[in-house]
């Protein structure tokens, strides 16, 4: 089927909503319950031992299309390049090391000068705190980052749309 890496990602999220729904059906399938009466009589209570056959080849077969449409995201985001020559696993690492450090950056941009004043039995005076860098300064570092990584997502983005074949 064609399909670019977009669509297979939602249609991965779609296969793990089901793969779960089965299990969670396997799970409540696992045992079938039989009465026994004294004298040997038995009565079949609830019998699953079908619905456990056929989840079971169902989840299988779920599991088996999501193994090789994730490994064919693998594949595509350590062959598809940006314009700068790094695949989309590299950048999608170098993005996630931006946020970390534009998150570092915004905790502190937060941070102001302080002054309190301190009174002792025999002393008072005031304790001064000041910042050590200039906050403008990390506000054009932090817009930098942050133009920097939403030009690396358009980029995914036009890389995700990129259609290919594959079967599934």
């Amino acid at each position: 089927m064609k399909t670019n890496l977009s669509n297979l990602m939602n249609l991965v999220s779609e296969y793990e909503r089901n793969f779960n729904m089965v299990d969670n059906q396997l799970k409540s399938h696992i045992f079938s319950t039989t009465i026994e009466e004294l004298d040997g009589r038995k009565t079949i209570v609830e019998n699953y031992k079908e619905d456990f056959k056929n989840e079971f080849i169902e989840y299988n077969e779920i599991f088996d299309k999501i193994q090789i449409a994730k490994q064919v995201i693998s594949k595509k985001n350590n062959e598809f390049k940006l314009p700068n020559g790094d695949t989309i696993a590299d950048t999608l690492i170098t993005i996630n090391l931006l946020r970390k450090k534009m998150y570092l950056i915004e905790r502190l941009i937060s941070e102001k000068n302080s002054k309190r004043r301190i009174t002792e039995v025999n002393n008072s005076y005031f304790e001064s705190k000041e910042v050590n860098f200039d906050a403008d300064a990390m506000k054009e570092v932090y817009d930098k980052i942050q133009n920097e990584i939403q030009g690396l997502e358009f980029e995914i983005s036009k890389l995700n749309s990129k259609e290919f074949d594959v079967e599934l």
